[in-house]
This record gives structure tokens, C-alpha cells and sequence, in this order.
């Protein structure tokens, strides 16, 4: 069979963990019980060693895939000689209380005519490292390890034996089901079952749809968001909280790992991990929508990791953490998988995990800024971690360090790093002043207006008549389009005028934006990469507080035409103009709210954003 692409694929998910199925009726990842857990079905990685649980029809088909309107339920039509049905992807909401239990619905239904569904079930547990037993009962099928169970419970009705073909090939369950115009049926698998396998009548496998139809509609319906662009942000607004770990209120970077980007290359990290920064700018994308529960529960998970300050040589604060918030990351290759499309190795766990980056306080300090700015006020024992944390960076913030990409050739004077530890300290001093706590002024001032000053003199590059990615170079680095927009810098200012017009000269192309030139600043890694989707989001942001509303309102319609055909997008696109790198990616859809709403308001005022509007 031909692999499918990154970007042919849906996401669904229970705020534990969650599913890739493609547009063929094909799983193709799934980790369970978690985000971060080993997988069961990985045929995105390795097709052949990686698992699989596809429904499809018998005959030749065509395919087309959409989710069902302002919800996380996801519909894959079929359409063949005969007929036409669908399969229908959802997972109930598993709760705030961490659990082994979770469910993975798939509904077939055959909408004319008629048509005969295959199912293949071929699980390969814990990365296909660890192999399985497959006893069959009469109302379904137990796939088990010594430690792990998935119990296939079966959908039917008095008298369905007779529509169904089964068998076992190698563990590996087959079944064929023959359909006629309003037939419903389909599966549950559920992880960590309390019983055996039970047969599900139809009326209860329709429930199970109602109420998941009904929680993903009433949680929209918390969004304040009225503008232009209101499906796209409320697609993103879901694709977010899918990515959240409910238990602990942590999003994780993208639900996969190993995704490269660039193919055949090995630039392929295991994103399922919370980071300080990604999460941080998902407050502010989703106060900004309205969300306030999330922003709340993400500030209680950051200020638990600052209590426990549990981080290494980059500080009291890991830049990742797992979705529980433990900091245990090893880095380690699958050699076993062959990796999408030949690209290896396929890495878990994340070396980076450690590195100093200091960027991280900044983000974290800003997104607590804004969400005491709108009503969620730090406590008592919240403004002693950010107390802690800004004493720390007042003795820290002058050194070199590895920078927010991750690069793993050696530390530099990232300008981006000594920008955001102003933007922590210049956020803290705003949240003492306004609640009158006590705080280290004299010492955050100072810290402040001396980054600030060495930020003019060093940052800036006289010849390129550009800020720079680290001191002492040329090299441009898109991390800085944020410069105005936390407010460092007048958007009108000629120097951030001038920065602007030397990007677009050298890292834009036709509204894509490149993170850096590799070749002009090594990073310790072979290849190259593609354009970054959060950059030429944040590229539409800039111009629009620039006042260039034309330009920045094509360079976000370009974006949009992107994403794939339910809207989700990647982290970067390549030159072919196809999604690459893990998916789908936090980073890019909070960016595109970001980009959407200071763009969306600008044009209504007929002037660019300041900050904080």
C-alpha cells in the first residue's frame, strides 16, 4: 500500500492522549495510556513494524474526510461501484483523573447502497518492541501483553453473526462486515478493560456519540471569538485542547515523535512533552479566545514546576517536562523502524530536555502577566515562585546558552534569550507594582534596563541594519519578529522597520518564513529544514503592528491555504509545499490565533496593535 502523507491524516483524542487516522480509514498512531507512552499503533513511523487499525472498504473507493462542525468527532466517507458509508472517529473525554482506561470509538455506517467493510487490527506494543497474545470471545477480542490489555468490544444486533467474517492471522484480527443503506456498526477498543469483552447495541454506541458530540459544543461555546476568521480559530481552539493533559493542565508541543523535518534527514525529535514555552504562549492564545479554565490549570501546572524546581544546569526551570510534570526525558533511537519515509533515526525522549535556554522565563512570566491582567491573579504562594524565579535570572541572564531552537552547536548570546529575560523581568515589576508585593525592584530594574541596553548595543548589527541572532553575527533568526509585540520595541521604530524589510529579504519567501539560515549559523546538524509555520505566523503579527494591514492580511490568507483538508497543521512546510515535522503542532495553531485575532483587530480599528490589546 502507498504510505500516507503527514498532513492525510485527523486528529482525535479523550485530553490523555490521542489518535492519528488517516484518510484511507487507517490508526496509524496511538499511544496509550498517554500522550508521552509507548505506542500501539505506529504505521505513521514504520508500516510494517509500527501497528495499524484500519477499516475501509472491500472494493476500490474514494476517500474524503471532515469533522463533524465544532466538534473533535472525525468522519472518513468512503464512496465506491456500490455505495457509499463512513467511518466515524471519536474518544469520550477520559476526565481530570489520570487512568489506563480509554476508548477509541470507530462507528461504520453505510449511507446508499451497500458496502462490505474490511477491519484490520494489528497492534504492535510498545513500539513494536514487545510482542502479543490474541484470544478471541464471542463479543469481541483481547489483545494483551504481560502488562498491557486492549479489549475489542463489538457493536452489533440480534442476529449480526451472520454479517461478519472473521479471522486471526499471526495475532492479527480480520474481519469483513456487509452493509446495506442505514446499517450502523463498529468497534470499541478500550484500553485496561475492568471485564472481559461485551457486545454494545447500537442505541448505546450512539450515546457514546451524543455525549461526545455534546462536550466538544458546549466547551466551544466558552469562546469569545467573533471575528473574520472564527471556524479556522475554533478548529485551532479544539486542536489545542486536544493536546492538553487534562490531570495536570499541560499541552504537549505535538501528539507524535519522529516526524521529520526534512525528509529522509534526522532532525526528528519526540515532541509529546510539555514546554515551558509552547505552553506559555497557549495561555495567551486561548485567554484571548476566552478560555480561562485552561489558562487557570496551566498556571497552577508552571507554578508547581517552579515550587519543585527540580531543573539542572539551565536552571530552576526545565525547558520540558512529561505531561505529569516529571522531568525524566532520556533520549533514546527506535533503530528497529525505519522512520517516515526513510527518515531516521526515530528518536523518543528528548535530549534537549536540560539545555539552558533562557528564553523560557519570559514566555512563562508573560503569559502569567496576561492572565493576571485578565482576572486570574496570582496568589500568595504563585508571586513567591515568580519571585524566586526573577532572583534567579537577575544572577543568570548575562551568559550564553543554547537558544530557543534547540540547536546542539554550542551556546551562544542569543538575542532572543536576552529579550525574553527582559520581558520577565519588565512583567514582574508590572505585577508588584499593580498588586503591591514585595519583590527585589531595585535589583529587576536594573537587570532590566541593562539588558535593554546591551540588547541596542550588541543585538543590533549597524551593517546589516538589523537585530541579529546572537551577539557578534550577521546571521537573522525569525525568533526576534516577536521584538514588537512584547513590546521591546515601537513597531514604527526605524531599527525594527529595517530588521522587518532584512527578513523579508532573507528568510521569506512568498509569506514562509525560514527560523535561520543553517549554513550561516551552524546548529550541529546535518541538512536542512523547511519553512516554520509558528515563524510566518508570527511574520502576519509583526506586519500588522507595523501597520502594513495589506500585507499582512495575504501573507495569513497564503498560510491558511497550508493547512490540510480539516485545517490542522504541521510544524513546517517544505519546498514541495507539503506538511513536514511533528503533527500536529501546538506551536503553529497558537501562533495562527495569535496572528488572526491582532490582525482581525487592527483592520476593524484601521490601525495596527499595540501591545497587550
Amino acid at each position: 500500500m502507498t504510505e500516507a502523507a503527514i498532513s492525510d491524516h485527523g486528529l482525535i483524542g479523550d485530553l490523555q492522549t490521542a489518535a492519528l487516522v488517516s484518510t484511507d480509514g487507517s490508526v496509524d498512531w496511538f499511544c496509550c495510556p498517554r500522550f508521552d507512552s509507548p505506542s500501539v499503533f505506529g504505521a505513521l513511523l514504520d508500516d510494517e513494524k509500527g501497528g495499524h487499525f484500519r477499516i475501509r472498504p472491500h472494493a476500490d473507493y474514494d476517500s474524503r474526510q471532515l469533522y463533524l462542525p465544532d466538534t473533535a468527532v472525525l468522519i472518513t466517507r468512503f464512496t465506491t461501484a456500490s455505495g457509499m458509508g463512513e467511518v466515524v472517529d471519536f474518544m469520550p473525554p477520559a476526565g481530570n483523573v489520570a487512568t489506563a482506561n480509554h476508548k477509541l470509538i470507530r462507528m461504520v455506517r453505510c449511507v446508499r447502497g451497500e458496502m462490505t467493510f474490511d477491519f484490520d487490527i494489528a497492534p504492535r506494543f510498545d513500539y513494536g518492541r514487545k510482542a502479543h497474545r490474541t484470544d478471541m470471545t464471542r463479543n469481541g477480542v483481547v489483545f494483551s501483553t504481560d502488562t498491557q490489555t486492549l479489549t475489542l468490544h463489538v457493536v452489533r444486533e440480534p442476529g449480526d453473526e451472520l454479517l461478519a467474517q472473521v479471522r486471526i492471522d499471526e495475532n492479527d484480527l480480520h474481519v469483513s462486515v456487509a452493509l446495506k443503506a442505514g446499517d450502523v456498526r463498529g468497534v470499541v477498543l478500550e484500553s485496561a478493560a475492568e471485564g472481559p469483552p461485551r457486545e454494545i447495541r447500537v442505541a448505546e454506541f450512539q450515546q457514546m456519540h451524543d455525549e461526545t458530540v455534546r462536550y466538544w459544543r458546549t466547551w466551544l461555546h466558552r469562546s469569545t471569538y467573533t471575528g473574520r476568521w472564527r471556524e479556522i480559530l475554533q478548529r485551532s481552539a479544539i486542536t489545542l485542547k486536544l493536546m492538553t493533559y487534562a490531570p495536570s493542565g499541560g499541552l504537549v508541543a505535538a501528539p507524535t515523535t519522529g516526524l521529520p523535518e526534512q525528509v529522509g534527514g534526522e532532525r526528528n525529535w519526540d515532541y509529546r512533552y510539555t514546554w515551558v514555552r509552547d505552553a506559555s504562549f497557549s495561555v495567551y492564545a486561548l485567554l484571548r479566545l476566552g478560555f480561562l479554565e485552561e489558562s487557570a490549570k496551566f498556571s497552577q501546572w508552571l507554578r508547581d514546576r517552579a515550587d519543585e524546581r527540580v531543573g539542572g544546569e539551565g536552571g530552576p526551570l526545565n525547558i520540558m517536562y512529561r505531561v505529569d510534570g516529571s522531568s525524566d526525558l532520556k533520549e533514546e533511537s527506535l533503530d528497529h523502524w525505519s522512520g517516515y519515509r526513510g527518515s531516521r533515526p526515530v528518536r523518543i525522549g528528548n535530549g534537549a530536555a536540560d539545555q539552558l535556554q533562557l528564553d523560557i522565563y519570559g514566555e512563562a512570566l508573560d503569559s502569567i502577566f496576561f492572565a493576571d491582567k485578565r482576572g486570574l491573579e496570582v496568589g500568595h504562594r504563585g508571586w513567591l515562585a515568580v519571585r524566586e524565579l526573577l532572583n534567579w535570572l537577575t544572577e543568570h541572564w548575562d551568559q550564553p546558552e543554547e537558544g530557543i531552537w534547540e540547536t546542539r552547536g554550542g551556546r551562544k548570546d542569543f538575542t532572543y534569550g536576552r529579550l525574553m529575560s527582559w520581558v520577565a523581568f519588565d512583567r514582574g515589576i508590572r505585577m508588584a507594582a499593580v498588586h503591591g508585593r514585595p519583590a527585589s525592584l531595585m535589583r529587576w530594574t536594573e537587570a532590566r534596563d541593562a539588558i535593554y541596553e546591551q540588547i541596542m548595543e550588541k543585538g543590533w548589527n549597524p551593517e546589516s541594519r538589523a537585530f541579529v541572532q546572537h551577539y557578534g553575527s550577521d546571521t537573522l533568526d525569525s525568533s526576534l519578529l516577536r521584538m514588537s509585540s512584547v513590546g521591546f520595541i515601537s513597531p514604527y521604530d526605524p531599527m525594527w522597520a529595517s530588521t522587518l524589510r532584512a527578513m523579508e529579504d532573507q528568510l521569506v519567501t512568498d509569506s514562509l518564513v525560514y527560523r535561520y539560515n543553517p549554513e550561516a549559523s551552524p546548529d550541529g546538524l546535518r541538512g536542512s529544514e523547511g519553512t516554520f509555520s509558528l515563524c510566518s505566523f508570527m511574520f502576519v503579527d509583526a506586519l500588522a503592528r507595523a501597520g502594513r494591514l495589506e500585507d499582512a492580511r495575504l501573507a495569513f490568507e497564503k498560510m491558511l491555504t497550508y493547512a490540510n483538508h480539516v485545517g490542522l497543521f504541521s510544524e513546517e512546510i517544505a519546498l514541495s509545499g507539503e506538511q513536514i515535522g511533528n503533527f500536529p503542532q501546538a506551536f503553529t495553531h497558537l501562533a495562527l490565533i495569535d496572528a488572526a485575532i491582532t490582525l482581525d483587530e487592527a483592520l476593524d480599528r484601521g490601525r495596527p496593535a499595540l501591545m497587550g490589546d
